[in-house]
């Protein structure tokens, strides 16, 4: 699972030639421990079309800023460098396949 910084949220997310799905989540917070082992088990089905990411607003607080990230977990899918579509709260793997298929057109 890509992990992402200041140092590489331009070229991984920004510049990717790929639509990039990421979860803006943090440690402390039980719901995006939860979260988490859903939104990666749906890397693999998505190889090559989605680019799966996660962004700690912990240790990346300004970018969750630039984001308007307000509560945690959440899910933001940028696509051609823009947050298109922006999904907060805990999810089902489910909900996330058929929002992926539906509104990623995959």
């Amino acid at each position: 699972m890509l992990k992402l910084t200041s140092d590489n949220f331009k070229s991984e997310v920004l510049d990717s030639d790929i639509p990039v799905f990421v979860d803006f989540w943090a440690e402390w917070c039980g719901p995006c421990r939860s979260q988490g082992p859903i939104f990666e088990s749906l890397e693999s089905r998505y190889s090559g079309k989605i680019k799966f990411a996660k962004l700690n607003i912990d240790e990346e607080g300004p970018i969750a800023v630039t984001y308007r990230i307000m509560s945690i977990p959440t899910l933001v899918l940028f696509s051609n460098g823009d947050a298109v579509e922006k999904l907060v709260g805990l999810r089902s793997a489910e909900e996330l396949r058929e929002f992926l298929d539906g509104e990623a057109g995959l």
